[in-house]
């Protein structure tokens, strides 16, 4: 009843997708089977997502979806194609008869203090790699019973390999490694040796090779068991193509990479400094393309929809010089790799013309590119082109992919996502209110953008409002929502609660036609996901709590989480609705006490 009640709001309110954004490590944890960090197939990932559906979202965004290493539990910064291990449920191992009962509960006993509220990822890791070890030993003793997937294995063999090093060399970083197996995949490596050497791995090392497309093959299983969930629920499921080249791809694709660079994020309003990622920087080629496409392709057998992570890093991305000891400095240094026809590094590389600079702007702003023919939008194209292709080969629609493109967008970026309709993110909490023309005003939306208070990357909307308050914005900020909202500007003052929910209201006024919404927004949390630029155990470890289903509704009683039918019904009567009998159902349905 619920959820169908907000079907029908945001129906009439024109809104096209709903989307809630969690990662992996947050969903929530249940006591009879969290090891202390969120796992979808989990009881706990399966109640949360219920609980999404019967809100009324009928889409869920996951993160990216690849290995992380056990020192860095940024997805960002996980594998292209190997799934997380650490997001396999134990608890299905158990009635599938790959893990003893005694172990699987001891394992749920030794669950850190506060790993309810946050992931305990270096516990984990250590923990589960015993817990797959058991579960392939018990496998392999009744190995007729284990299917194989050849296809998978094909796709993940370098992977794989990769895995096999580790185990030769006792260390993780390849770069530490003897210089042949450094360079295995290296273009000037002869084929011959390279079929040699691999052929001795895979003799060496098959129970290593085994034990670990076994583990593959468990988290690739289980991802479509949630995915099957999710569709049940009529929910579609996001995944995330990261823009970040993780260090153990390079090793394996290291040929398709520009030499001597890497990619970051140059000065902008929300990071002064730039970010130096130091992600490796993919070439603008028919190889890069073909390694793109395979990759998206994989996605889309995964996932309805997928969020392009900095689709700038495809189009025209930043880079600066690697291996410098100064990462800001190099950072701020550097250039755009196909918009630089002045710098003689990168002229080899350079698309715009230098008539068609404009000086008189920093380099990394948006007009540095003031104009392009349709032949050199194709040129810029080329990659994502490639993404666009790979969604509608597999079934898509060209609305299925979300771009991040957030307070930077060039020239070059915008002519190419013009070209297929595709519009960019609007965080409402950065936007200014001295800037009627601002990119982050809502009102400024376009249709085919997406709408959001904030994302993994910012603050949660209530932390956000208690800072207005407390340096003195809180009213200006409620002038221009009252203006959106059509109410007063004095009930949006009574406390920061209020603001933020009128804020979250305002996310459904429109043109944006895509609203999503990170959960800390959704559930009233005040902690922060993730501080960019900042290495803390503390970033990407919040989860949703054990109890969310009480909290929330406890929050939403009090006005300290996103009532949706609230929300809604605010936003109805700002754009004038007529229908009484709706606006009196999600009257009714808002839980009293709501802000």
């Amino acid at each position: 009843m619920a959820r169908a009640l907000i079907r029908r709001a945001l129906e009439v309110l024109g809104i096209r997708r709903l989307v809630l954004a969690v990662h992996d490590a947050s969903l929530p944890g249940d006591a009879s089977d969290d090891l202390g960090r969120g796992a979808p197939l989990s009881r706990g990932g399966l109640a949360f997502l219920r609980f999404v559906a019967e809100l009324g979202f009928d889409g869920v965004q996951l993160g990216p979806q690849g290995e992380t290493s056990e020192i860095d539990p940024s997805p960002y910064d996980g594998t292209v194609f190997s799934r997380n291990t650490l997001s396999i449920a134990v608890g299905p191992l158990v009635s599938r008869g790959l893990l003893s009962l005694e172990s699987f509960t001891a394992a749920v006993a030794a669950r850190p203090a506060g790993a309810g509220l946050r992931a305990q990822h270096r516990h984990v890791f250590a923990l589960q790699r015993q817990l797959l070890d058991e579960a392939f030993a018990r496998a392999a003793a009744a190995s007729h019973r284990e299917e194989r997937a050849p296809a998978l294995e094909v796709l993940l063999d370098r992977d794989g390999l990769y895995q096999a090093l580790v185990s030769e060399h006792g260390e993780r970083d390849w770069l530490r490694w003897p210089q042949g197996d450094r360079e295995l995949f290296a273009p000037h490596q002869g084929s011959g040796q390279q079929d040699a050497r691999v052929a001795e791995l895979r003799a060496r090392h098959a129970t290593t090779l085994g034990r670990y497309h076994f583990a593959q093959r468990l988290a690739h299983e289980q991802h479509q068991a949630f995915k099957a969930a999710a569709a049940a629920l009529q929910l579609r499921l996001y995944g995330d193509l990261q823009i970040g080249i993780g260090h153990q791809d390079i090793w394996s694709f290291g040929a398709l990479f520009l030499p001597g660079w890497r990619m970051g994020a140059p000065p902008s309003r929300t990071n002064p400094e730039g970010q130096p990622w130091s992600y490796a920087v993919l070439e603008g080629n028919p190889a890069a393309l073909a390694f793109l496409r395979e990759r998206v392709g994989k996605l889309f057998s995964e996932f309805d929809g997928l969020r392009i992570d900095h689709p700038h890093g495809l189009i025209d991305p930043w880079v600066y010089r690697a291996a410098q000891t100064d990462g800001f400095r190099a950072v701020q240094a550097g250039a755009r790799l196909c918009s630089s026809p002045d710098l003689p590094e990168l002229l080899a590389h350079a698309i715009a013309r230098g008539d068609q600079l404009d000086h008189t702007q920093a380099r990394y702003a948006d007009g540095w590119v003031r104009e392009l023919t349709a032949a050199q939008v194709d040129r810029y194209a080329l990659l994502f082109d490639g993404v666009v292709a790979a969604a509608l080969e597999n079934g898509r629609e060209v609305a299925d992919l979300v771009c991040e493109v957030l307070s930077t967008q060039p020239y070059p970026v915008a002519r190419v996502l013009q070209r297929h309709g595709l519009g960019r993110f609007r965080v409402t909490q950065k936007a200014s209110l001295e800037d009627q023309a601002d990119v982050y005003r809502g009102e400024n939306a376009q249709p085919a953008d997406w709408i959001m208070t904030g994302n993994h990357d910012t603050a949660p909307i209530w932390t956000v409002a208690e800072r207005w308050f407390a340096a003195g914005t809180a009213r200006a900020q409620a002038e221009v929502l009252a203006k959106r909202l059509r109410c007063s500007a004095a009930g949006l003052v009574r406390d920061p609660a209020a603001l933020a929910s009128a804020k979250l209201a305002e996310l459904f006024v429109g043109p944006a036609r895509n609203v999503m919404v990170f959960f800390p927004d959704l559930l009233g949390m005040r902690e922060i996901y993730n501080r960019p630029g900042v290495v803390s155990d503390e970033n990407w470890s919040l989860r949703v709590p054990p109890d969310f289903a009480a909290s929330y509704a406890e929050a939403c009683r009090s006005g300290r989480a996103l009532n949706l039918p609230r929300a809604l019904g605010l936003a109805l009567r700002a754009r004038g609705a007529e229908d009484r009998d709706l606006l009196a159902a999600l009257d009714a349905a808002a839980p009293t006490g709501a802000a």
